[in-house]
């Protein structure tokens, strides 16, 4: 990759990352801008996928409101995401989770880590 890109990409990063993995269940807090003000909205859901790297990395979380899937994808680095919150740590074998999209109920839930 072109030199100039790469420290373009090194300014956009933050300096801390939340620490999160597939299957937890996390709170994203986000900023949202509506009018002249600006407010925080909270997404709280399970992380299915982290995918990219660098300043390109992303990572959707899933939640079902009202008996529907609702999926958001978040960019890392974002500015509009302030942090997120791990609410559980799940245990999951696998690294993309696309099969709790097909699933209801007790079968979508993951297996919690107990410490």
């Amino acid at each position: 990759m072109n030199e100039l890109i790469k420290e373009i990409e090194k300014e956009q990063l933050k300096e801390s990352l939340d620490n999160f993995n597939v299957g937890d269940t996390v709170k994203v807090h986000a900023k949202i801008k509506e009018g002249n003000r600006e407010r925080i909205q909270v997404f709280e859901g399970t992380v299915l996928k982290i995918q990219g790297g660098s300043n390109r990395a992303t990572f959707t979380v899933r939640k079902v409101s009202n008996g529907i899937g609702v999926e958001r994808t978040w960019p890392m680095h974002s500015p509009v995401v302030e942090k997120v919150e791990v609410v559980r740590v799940g245990k999951v074998r696998r690294a993309k989770l696309n099969y709790l999209r097909n699933r209801v109920g007790k079968s979508a839930k993951v297996k919690e880590v107990l410490k």
